[in-house]
């Protein structure tokens, strides 16, 4: 079970919107020189003019020839559209519909819109459905709408199946996932029809306007057409002044030719006035492409026949990469490094470094200088040669002196005091769902008056183990909030060791070999002045079969300390007296779902 200190899954879902409003807020204050630089320029040219020069011909290109107003419609001369257009608005919201979410015993817990893309793969976000489970007890229903009356046409509710297919991404906040071909009451999925998506970018310009079919706040379907323009795009997203509400998230944007051009996700808060949006953001549709092409190679079967016929064999516009910056540091940036102090919780409360069993202490990279621990500002770690990845690290947290260091354009290092063959580098991060996973937390050691060279140096490949991007984002960083902002020690300090288990049936890809499980031991002070030494064991096993294409729950367990000596061959001989769960007869310890299932 993930690791969620949240109420209810209605919570978390919230929680997940407003972390999606307040990126698209960054995004749009990141953005306003550029805005502004395209405002100015519309003032005197067209989209087709200010836009690029691919993306005008490719919109030109998808434009009817027998819509002789549609080239003056774009430019701004006239409004007037064929009366056509509103019949093919019809026809495109046929595929829209609610998504009701409700919990494993049927409680609606909110609503959200989503649309058909295939005869049986319907789009809406990620915060929506954030998971299976969720897709599973929620339903997408069709022809809830208002007639000419104004009264409720009659629901059609088809259960979500995504045992069938189901994909999720919480950057590009989307889900896909796969509906049953036939109603309750049985009428077929195909009455609805679906919206093709397209694959080149250039759907709709800069100045243009969009329309937006949606379910505001679980309401009946409702549209925002026309009055809505296009301020910006640029890299995955699309930035335009729709009318939206909540329930809105997961809705389709199109243009004049009812192309679907993004996928509504995000309001962009007002600074002055947070219950107002000033910009509303949605995901670029051949973003959204590119990103189902990649999954697409790794899925077998049933699944990857769903997705081929979904893409079509369109051509996929592959945007390189950007390299991550990779530096090496000279070793004279090291000289004042003290690493980990054994004494930091007192004198009365040592804490020395783990000592290495036989078989790891031969495997252990030696530093040039000497020995082979290798001490930064705040915190310590001792490297794997064969695995290239650390055994264990270390570090000194003070609460007190918590600093806010912001975070930059990451570079990350090579570490000049061991070999650079005893390190994995970016070359195991590109293009798939791994991700560079600090071992000591970026913030941990952010303190006292080193707390910017502290931030610097958890960026180093010897601080970094490929974690799936679900295990590094959401539970792990649950646990470690909780332990750190739960110390019982007055002065707010903790040791926390950190490492991977390794394992001989690892799996090998890139030829590394992939940790499965995580560990961490988290030394504090308690009130009555003795010491708390918990253990926690987290598994990724079922998250890295598939490292492209791979999602769903996994467990977090608080296990007696010797759980972790056995599996890493480390022996932590301070704290032996001090794990609150010692003789628990359990091997597998105490699964962990939430805060009141910590014991210290």
């Amino acid at each position: 079970m993930t690791i969620r200190l949240k109420e209810s899954q209605k919570q978390w879902n919230q929680e997940l919107a407003a972390k999606q409003d307040q990126e698209a807020r960054k995004r749009y204050e990141d953005r306003s020189e550029e805005r502004k630089k395209l405002s100015k320029k519309l003032e005197t040219k067209n989209p087709l003019e200010v836009d690029t020069p691919e993306r005008a011909a490719y919109r030109q290109a998808i434009l009817s020839p027998r819509d002789g107003l549609a080239i003056e419609r774009i430019v701004g001369e006239n409004n007037l559209f064929p009366i056509s257009y509103l019949e093919a608005g019809i026809q495109a919201s046929k595929s829209v519909c609610r998504i009701e979410i409700r919990d494993r015993i049927g409680r609606v817990l909110g609503h959200g819109t989503g649309f058909l893309i295939s005869p049986n793969l319907l789009m809406t976000n990620h915060h929506v459905l954030t998971d299976e489970d969720t897709a599973l007890n929620s339903l997408a229903q069709f022809n809830y709408e208002l007639d000419i009356h104004l009264k409720e046409k009659q629901i059609k509710s088809f259960q979500i199946t995504p045992e069938q297919l189901f994909i999720t991404d919480e950057k590009l906040d989307i889900t896909l996932v796969a509906v049953e071909e036939t109603s309750a009451d049985g009428s077929p999925l195909s009455d609805f029809g679906h919206i093709p998506l397209h694959a080149k970018s250039g759907k709709a310009l800069v100045g243009e306007y969009v329309s937006i079919i949606q379910h505001p706040s679980g309401a009946p379907k409702a549209l925002a057409i026309r009055d809505n323009q296009i301020s910006d795009v640029f890299d995955d997203y699309i930035h335009y002044s729709t009318d939206t509400n909540e329930g809105s998230s997961g809705s389709p944007v199109f243009n004049d030719e009812w192309v679907i051009v993004a996928l509504h996700h995000a309001g962009v808060p007002d600074p002055e006035d947070p219950e107002k949006y000033t910009a509303n953001e949605g995901i670029r549709i051949s973003s959204i492409v590119r990103f189902l092409s990649e999954q697409k190679t790794v899925l077998r079967g049933q699944k990857r026949e769903q997705l081929a016929a979904l893409l079509n064999d369109q051509e996929i516009e592959i945007e390189e990469e950007k390299p991550m910056k990779v530096e090496k540091l000279k070793p004279s940036e090291y000289e004042n490094s003290s690493g980990y102090d054994p004494e930091f919780l007192g004198s009365k409360h040592t804490v020395s470094l783990p000592e290495l069993g036989e078989n790891i202490e031969k495997d252990a990279a030696p530093v040039k200088s000497g020995g082979n621990v290798l001490n930064y500002t705040h915190f310590s770690i001792v490297m794997s040669k064969s695995r290239k990845i650390a055994f264990y690290t270390v570090v000194n947290i003070d609460g007190e002196q918590i600093k806010e260091v912001k975070r930059g354009k990451d570079s990350w290092y090579f570490d000049p005091r061991i070999d650079e063959n005893h390190q994995t580098g970016e070359e195991l991060y590109r293009r798939n769902d791994l991700d560079r996973g600090h071992l000591v937390r970026r913030r941990d050691p952010v303190w006292g008056k080193d707390a910017k060279k502290a931030n610097e140096d958890t960026f180093h490949f010897t601080n970094c183990s490929p974690q799936h991007k679900n295990l590094n984002q959401k539970t792990w960083l649950d646990l470690e909030n909780y332990i750190l902002e739960n110390a019982e020690n007055h002065q707010f300090k903790a040791t926390i060791f950190t490492g991977p288990v390794f394992r001989d049936d690892d799996l090998v890809y890139r030829d590394t070999k992939i940790p499965a499980e995580f560990w961490k031991v988290a030394v504090m002070v308690k009130e009555d002045e003795s010491i708390s030494a918990t253990a926690y064991l987290q598994s990724q096993k079922n998250l890295i079969g598939d490292l492209e294409f791979a999602y769903g729950d996994y467990k977090t367990y608080q296990v007696p300390l010797s759980k972790i000596e056995s599996l890493t061959g480390l022996q932590f001989k301070d704290l032996k007296e001090s794990d609150p769960i010692a003789n628990l007869e359990s091997t597998a310890g105490r699964v962990i779902e939430g805060p009141e299932d910590i014991e210290l």
